[in-house]
């Protein structure tokens, strides 16, 4: 498992995002303090805290560089 943080700062952004992991069978995890939503729900993804970045936790070892090269727009140092 691999971690990296993102940012979703609006609506487009998270449809976009959840289209984009949604390709991959891979398991992706949000979390936010305590809760773990699954990656791939918009609605568990409107359930979080959008204003500051969220860690996305990657659960795959194949196809790591692929998606993290989907993911470049998302992802903040």
């Amino acid at each position: 498992m691999k971690s990296v943080k993102i940012s979703l700062s609006s609506i487009d952004a998270v449809k976009s995002f959840v289209n984009t992991v949604s390709k991959y069978e891979s398991d992706f995890d949000l979390v936010s303090g305590r809760y773990v939503i699954d990656a791939k729900s918009i609605m568990g993804i409107f359930s979080l805290d959008l204003s500051k970045p969220i860690e996305l936790n990657i659960h795959s070892e194949d196809q790591f560089d692929e998606i993290i090269e989907s993911l470049k727009p998302y992802i903040v140092a």
